[in-house]
């Protein structure tokens, strides 16, 4: 059994439906799609209304019906939108990816090579949004592999963050004084080839086991300083919802942990997943804060929408951590298009990390200047709480850092120079003493 199989067997057969069978591709192949018809039968003002009423919004962009009907039109909508045959559906080789993509010579390579740390897991939803025929398009590039993930450059590493060194128990990270981070299994739905634990993801070595969730609770329980446990992964959305019950219960019980989070990527890439019963089942937890990983405007579809409606109707606080990636969403205009598009899903974005200098990344990390930049055409220029607080996770260990432009340009006198959005020049009286 190869580590993916071993991955798959300990983090998910307890989500595998009795009796569900895999869909097997339609081998026709899709015509390009002209930009005039797909703005004529999808305009972005549909999705994106005034107070984001449901009623007023397509169920799925024009993209993703066009997807369905090439290459699953024997789906019905009961299937679809089951998160269950999603999963098991999941676009995972070579052969399923030719028959849905017009792969480039550089991807056909690395999606044949074997060394690769990081599987490759694509849910039919989301690849319904990425480009059939441009394998630079933003999302094309967040999941499907190249031949620069296997050259490591300088400074990069396998765990720069130093995960491993702060972990007292398999599975556990104590960084920080008053919180821990509780990776509950290596399985995500769709795996992103700038992952952070690409290290450990879709090997199999952190199952949702008992036994080894009880170390976890246990170490919690002893460490009354522990007030916020961040519940993550892979992706803990993966589990069934009595697993996930049973953990969130578990960490309820203990009096000292006041909060609870969740990082999860379900609503980008999976958001069937967010169904009324899970919600139903997470309300029972408050206070209870989600985390939500988007990276593009593209992912801020109709069912988006509706996955973080309902979680924010169960009254779940949702915030919204970027990965700041080259070719991705290195431009203001793409940030801000994302941002604002998040505020109206009633998701704030709350970080926007450089990224991870994993090993193979350095073809996603721009200059940390990109993202002050970026910062500085947000700032001032849309909505303040659309944000987000730019961060370094520094290499080794040290924890997140934040980087901010430099609004304060020195002193005169009593009086602190500030500079604004326009880059304009204001004094503040400031008497030193």
């Amino acid at each position: 059994m190869s580590s993916f199989e071993a991955a798959e067997a300990c983090s998910y057969c307890e989500e595998e439906p009795p009796g569900s069978t895999i869909y097997q591709l339609s081998p026709r192949i899709a015509a390009p799609i002209s930009p005039s018809k797909r703005q004529r039968a999808y305009p972005e003002r549909d999705l994106f209304v005034p107070g984001g009423l449901p009623g007023r919004m397509p169920r799925s962009t024009f993209q993703t019906k066009v997807f369905r009907k090439t290459f699953y039109p024997g789906v019905a909508d009961k299937e679809w939108n089951s998160w269950y045959w999603q999963a098991r559906n999941r676009i995972r080789t070579l052969n399923q990816l030719e028959q849905v993509l017009e792969l480039s010579a550089d991807e056909r390579a690395a999606l044949s090579q074997s060394d690769s740390m990081l599987p490759v897991s694509i849910t039919p939803y989301y690849m319904s949004l990425v480009s059939r025929d441009d394998c630079l398009q933003p999302v094309r590039r967040t999941v499907i592999p190249t031949l620069d993930e296997l050259r490591r450059s300088p400074g990069e590493a396998d765990d720069p963050l130093g995960e491993d060194h702060d972990s007292p128990v398999p599975g556990l990270v104590h960084r920080y004084p008053d919180r821990v981070l509780l990776l509950v299994t290596d399985f995500c739905s769709s795996y992103c080839r700038y992952c952070t634990r690409s290290r450990v993801v879709g090997q199999g070595h952190i199952a949702p086991g008992e036994q080894r969730l009880e170390q976890a609770f246990e170490y919690i329980r002893a460490t009354p300083a522990i007030r916020d446990v961040l519940v993550s992964g892979g992706d803990p959305l993966a589990l069934s919802d009595e697993r996930l019950d049973w953990i969130l219960t578990s960490l309820r019980q203990i009096p000292h942990v006041e909060i609870v989070r969740i990082g999860t990527k379900m609503p980008a890439v999976l958001p069937q997943r967010i169904t009324p019963d899970l919600c139903r089942m997470l309300r029972k937890h408050h206070p209870l804060f989600m985390s939500l990983h988007f990276i593009h405007p593209d992912e801020c579809t109709p069912e988006s929408f509706q996955a973080c409606t309902r979680l924010a109707d169960a009254g779940i606080p949702l915030g919204s951590q970027t990965v700041l990636l080259k070719g991705v969403n290195d431009d203001v205009e793409t940030m801000k298009k994302l941002v604002q598009r998040l505020l109206v899903m009633r998701v704030r974005p709350y970080y926007l990390y450089q990224c991870d200098p994993i090993s193979g990344s350095a073809h996603f990390r721009t200059p940390v200047s990109k993202g002050l930049e970026i910062i500085d055409g947000l700032r001032g220029h849309t909505t303040g709480y659309a944000v987000p607080n730019y961060v370094i996770d520094a290499p080794g260990g040290g924890g997140k850092i934040i980087l901010t432009p430099n609004f304060v340009t020195g002193r005169d006198g009593d009086d602190l120079l500030l500079r604004n959005y326009e880059g304009q020049e204001f004094r503040y009286p400031d008497p030193v003493g």
